[in-house]
This record gives C-alpha cells, structure tokens and sequence, in this order.
C-alpha cells in the first residue's frame, strides 16, 4: 500500500506543481508556523478542468461532491509559507480511509501531507485529525452544499454566504480564488486553535468580475 501511495503522490505533484500559489515556498522547522489556511475546492470546477483522466473517486460519474478538502496548509503572515519540512511521505491507510468523505482523492491526500502536512509539527494521524476539526469548523452555506444544474452564484457573493453561515467569520478572514470565470476555491484563514482570523499577506481574493460558481460549464 505503501508504494501504491506513494506513486500516486508522485503523479499527483506534476499537476497539482502546476497550478500552485506564487509565494514563497520555505523549507522550515516543522511546527514553525504563523496560522493555518484551510482551503476547500468546489469540485465541478476542478473535475470539469482536469487534465487528463480526471480521479474517479473525486471526478467518477457517481460523484456528486460540492466543496471538498483541498487542504491545511501552515502559512506565515508575510505570506511565505513552509514547505516539504520532512521526507515522510507515508499516510497510514486507516487514516485515508477516514479522510476520503471529504477530501475524496488518495493522490491529494499523500501530496497534501507530503508537502504542507510535515510542516504542521504534527504526525500524518494527527494532522489529517486536526485537518477534520479544521473543516467541521466550517459550516458550508445551504444554498452551495448540491451541486445543481441550476446552481450559479457569483464570486463575491459565495464569500458573502460563508460569512452569514459562519458566526464570528469575517469577510478578512475568506478569500476566494478563480479560474478563469470559474470559482475553483475558498480559503479561510484560521490560528492555531482553529479559531477564525484575518488572512495574513497574500491571501487574497483572485477572481475576475465575471467569476461565478456553477456546477457545470
């Protein structure tokens, strides 16, 4: 299981490498941190833009998910963020079976840990813990939670309904990122407790005017 995981991660670095954030990337002392971010992925739009053969536990016909995990991420106020902090690479299967409800692709998972995970101070079990209490913090707004056909919300509103759905989230502490006209993810910026906070340096809102979140394209 071991090797399986970790070719799949391998796979995985080549696109995910790809379409990466700008900021510098910084080889630190695990658990030397400023906050977290916790980045949540509107699916559609990931799968309807995914090159190659899409993951079919993410992207399979069956798959109906809204808003799933991308990840947890250390990050500092300067914007830099830590990265690789060690080279453990190895996700017990236990714990991808429990994180796959709603971060529901094996390849992300051990890219995930590999790369912010070992940054976190914590070991993979407590880590992908802490990510759990990180998303069921978060509560996702009723009207984005199905992905319908009829679904069409622009950008700045979604960051609107995470705040109203959130009590004590504020609008500095969300940022919504695009794809083109797409809405691909929303950050939220949370510290070390889990507790709502201001993003720091470079957590921005990256969408044009236009930008929706649809469920099809």
């Amino acid at each position: 299981m071991r090797k399986v995981l970790s070719a799949i991660a391998l796979a995985a670095v080549a696109f995910l490498s790809a379409t990466g954030t700008s900021w510098a990337q910084r080889r630190a002392e695990p658990g030397a941190f400023d906050y977290y971010v916790l980045t949540l992925s509107w699916s559609p739009a990931f799968c309807a833009k995914s090159k190659g053969a899409p993951d079919p536990d993410q992207c399979g016909m069956d798959r109906k998910f809204g808003f799933v995990v991308h990840g947890l991420w250390p990050q500092n106020a300067d914007g830099g963020y830590p990265a690789n902090c060690t080279r453990d690479r190895t996700v017990p299967k236990a714990v991808v079976d429990q994180i796959m409800p709603i971060m529901p692709s094996v390849g992300l998972i051990v890219y995930e840990w590999a790369k912010h995970g070992t940054c976190s101070g914590l070991n993979a079990t407590d880590y992908f813990a802490r990510l759990r209490e990180a998303y069921a913090k978060v509560k996702v707004p009723e009207p984005l939670q199905s992905p319908n056909a009829d679904l069409s919300v622009p950008a700045m509103q979604v960051e609107r309904l995470f705040v109203q759905a959130n009590p004590g989230l504020a609008p500095e502490s969300v940022a919504i990122v695009c794809s083109k006209r797409d809405v691909a993810e929303v950050r939220i910026c949370l510290n070390k407790d889990l507790g709502f906070m201001p993003c720091g340096s470079r957590i921005v809102d990256r969408c044009r005017r236009d930008a929706v979140l649809t469920a099809t394209r």
